[in-house]
């Protein structure tokens, strides 16, 4: 029969093995790392579709209707002017337009790509003007001031997008410019929210442009060429150049006798 001494010998031992268990630290430390990263991410998620179903809500205002047909003519700083549409161009030709860059007027019968795409250099007035005779949105900006996440801000706001494209512009007297037909807005920040009401109120807008609707898919080797497009003149257009509203040389007015498109 074991003694008393023996019997506490054995429960001391039982004792110091239970009570120098080694505790898991790096498992629980672990498990608390994947916990918060996984609070985070969700976290982040809402917060993100919360704010864009903010900016939604708050960009509904913007949309056209039957009872506001242009709803940019409440945003602050936007221009507008009455051009005539369907007025055409042959590709060799230049057309004298009274604003950089222009937003309506005479224009080449082959409309530049408006399909979402950035281009990475300038390029032809007359092309992209087209575009916007279609319902596009333009947005040029000057290469030498805004870089960057600024301009991957604007790059966010077109890629993909139907009825919009962007180019560099250089000598812009703002860093940036949008332009819609018989629309424009400049502004200094890529951030502005003008930017996103000005694209709500314009974009696809089938009330303010001559075609609204029309293709917006670019037309090939011979016509426009989205990947080598006819590039920006900065040069000043002169004196045999077709004027803004088409009634210009007789080469100009033979091309008015085609369909517009």
């Amino acid at each position: 029969m074991a003694s008393g001494k023996s019997s506490k010998r054995a429960r001391s031992s039982r004792s110091v093995a239970v009570s120098t268990r080694t505790i898991p630290w790096g498992t629980i430390i672990a498990t608390l790392v994947v916990v918060l990263f996984a609070a985070a991410v969700l976290g982040y998620a809402m917060v993100q579709q919360n704010a864009k179903k903010a900016e939604q809500s708050a960009l509904a205002q913007w949309t056209p209707s039957d009872s506001n047909h242009d709803p940019s003519k409440a945003i602050p700083g936007v221009v507008t002017a009455d051009f005539p549409g369907g007025q055409h161009v042959t590709p060799a030709e230049r057309v004298a337009y009274t604003h950089s860059p222009p937003f309506g007027g005479a224009h080449d019968y082959n409309w530049a790509a408006c399909t979402g795409v950035v281009y990475p250099k300038p390029v032809r007035n007359e092309n992209m003007v087209h575009s916007l005779e279609h319902g596009t949105v333009w947005i040029a900006y000057d290469p030498a001031r805004v870089t960057g996440p600024g301009l991957d801000a604007l790059r966010k706001r077109v890629e993909g997008q139907p009825y919009t494209m962007m180019s560099p512009y250089p000598g812009l007297d703002q860093p940036i410019s949008l332009q819609a037909w018989g629309h424009q807005l400049k502004l200094a920040d890529p951030n502005d929210p003008r930017i996103g009401e000005f694209i709500q109120s314009l974009r696809g807008n089938q009330y303010t442009p001559p075609e609204p609707g029309a293709s917006c898919d670019a037309l090939g080797k011979g016509q426009f060429d989205q990947d080598n497009p006819p590039p920006f003149d900065p040069s000043k257009p002169g004196p045999g150049a077709t004027p803004e509203n088409g009634k210009g040389t007789p080469a100009t007015n033979e091309m008015l006798q085609q369909p517009a498109g």
